[in-house]
Formats: structure tokens, sequence, C-alpha cells
């Protein structure tokens, strides 16, 4: 659209001061031709522009010419207002709400209307101010202190913090692990006894993207699980559609991998009768005997 690109043009001569028509034009993708076209409209707009000659030519604000420096279309503050809603979802502070109000507000109708994030989560009260705890320590640069547990047991980790993490609807803390020498995701909510040490640490280079899902859910073992249809909707909402067939019987066959068996066992019980694990042959005879456990403990 022709005024998303002549915001385009002064968004580059607030930033950049001077540009030629060729910059320009491949910067926008259009050829030199609508460039000056464009110049026109901006100039009978009132906005001065001059177009020097030479070498060091190019085209630029007259000097003297003051403007916002700043250019919003609506579209653009609904989509800010409504990242910074997301953040306020799970601040205490209020800082982001307070820093909504020195913005100008979108029409009503526009994003900020139409989108609505929630990062918020039932642990609501605890989870606030371990996050501006973590913000202030990666800011500071100070390494963490905390117990952290895990399937593997509890372990007292010491942390080098440099970003927060919202992933797999969860928020983590990322950083250098000193215990294991290695970049490593910590789920907030499992952090107990947490701790910002008066110490502060150089920046290490770390990887990016960060800790890819992979690593952290590797595909370790390959099962095949059978599912009543009444588990449809469920295996729907956490994998897809097409994470699985439909049987003559009417039943759905799933196939996916697991990074251990005990994340498997926890995700078939959890759908009680509807799912049955029919591989690996030794995890389903294993899955057996533990249900047996499970029915004595009641026969009783």
């Amino acid at each position: 659209m022709a005024i998303d690109r002549l915001i385009g043009i002064l968004a580059i001569l607030l930033r950049e001061e001077k540009a030629t028509a060729a910059q320009l034009a491949a910067r926008l993708e259009v050829n030199q031709r609508t460039i000056y076209r464009d110049m026109d409209r901006l100039c009978r707009a009132g906005i001065p522009l001059r177009s020097d000659r030479g070498r060091n030519g190019g085209i630029s604000i007259m000097e003297g010419y003051s403007m916002e420096r700043t250019l919003l279309t609506e579209a653009d503050r609904g989509a800010i207002l409504a990242g910074l809603r997301s953040l306020d979802s799970v601040s205490g502070t209020g800082y982001y709400r307070r820093l909504m109000e020195k913005l100008p507000q979108a029409e009503a109708g526009t994003a900020d209307d139409c989108v609505s994030i929630d990062l918020s989560s039932w642990y609501g009260p605890l989870l606030a101010p371990r996050l501006e705890t973590l913000k202030g320590a990666c800011l500071r640069r100070a390494p963490v202190r905390f117990t952290y547990c895990a399937p593997s047991g509890d372990s007292l980790r010491v942390v080098e913090p440099v970003r927060l993490v919202f992933r797999w609807s969860s928020w983590y803390l990322y950083g250098w692990c000193r215990e294991r020498r290695d970049w490593r995701l910590f789920k907030l909510t499992r952090m107990l006894d947490l701790e910002v040490l008066e110490e502060t640490f150089p920046l290490r280079p770390f990887p990016t993207p960060i800790t890819p899902v992979q690593r952290i859910y590797p595909e370790a073992l390959q099962a095949v699980i059978r599912f009543d249809p009444a588990a449809r909707w469920r295996i729907i909402d956490e994998y897809g559609a097409e994470s699985f067939t439909r049987e003559a019987d009417g039943s759905l066959l799933f196939r996916r991998g697991f990074p251990d068996r005990e994340e498997l066992f926890r995700w078939v019980l959890s759908f009680q009768e509807l799912a049955e694990l029919l591989e690996p042959e030794d995890l389903r005879r294993e899955l057996a005997e533990r249900l047996q456990k499970i029915y004595g403990k009641y026969d009783r």
C-alpha cells in the first residue's frame, strides 16, 4: 500500500538521515520512479524533502524541520498494546500498564481489541515476584541459586541467567548452569528457595535459537498407543489431527516419540481406560505390572 511505503520512506530518513533513491527503491522493493512519485506526495503533505546531487548526495529531510520520530499506524499501536498487555498479565508491578498509558491509544476495533494474550498461570501469586526477581538478576548479570525439583530428584543449582522464556505454555529461565557446565532451561514453578547472589558474571556467548525442543523433549523411544474415540478431542488438542489414524473398528492409532518411559507412562495413564499401550512390548509388560501393584493397594 502507498501509505505504508510513505511511512517506510520517512522511517528510513528519520533513522539514517539520508538515502539515495536507488537505496530506497531496493529496500522497499519498488522502482526509482515510484520513489520519486512518493517524494512528491510527501512534499505536498507538508514534509520538506531535499535531494542533493553528487558523490555524497541523496534524499533527506530538510534541516530545522521537526516531526515525531516514531511513526506508527493504528495496527502498529494495536500490536504493541496487545504485547504490553500480555506482559502485564504476569507482572506484579504494573510497569507495563503505566507504559501503555504513555502510548497513543489505538482506535476501538483495531488490533489491540482483537488480540488478547494472557501469559499468566494458576501460579500467578507465586510467579509474578519470581519473574521480577529473575528479570533483575538477568539485567544485573547476577547469578541465582535455587533448589530445582526434577523427576530425577532435587538438586542445588547455581545459574548465570540471561533470559526469561515463555514456551510450551510455561515460563522458563535460560542460563548457564555451573553444575552441569552447559546451557539449560529451568521451569520457574519447579524452583525452590530462589536467591540472587551478590557477585556478577561476564556474559557468555549463548546459542541461538535457545535450546531447541528436541533437546528438552528428545524422542528417545517410539510408542504405539490405541485410543478410544472418546479421547480424540484431547489428542487433537495436544498433538494435532494428523497425529493418529482411524482404524476399521473406530479406534485411533497413535504413533509418537517420547523422552523416556516415565513420561510415556504418565501420559498414557492420564487417559485411564481410554488408552492402551501396544508398543514397545517390554514397556507394555512393565506398565501392566505397575497397574497390578496399584490395583493391589486398592484391592486390600
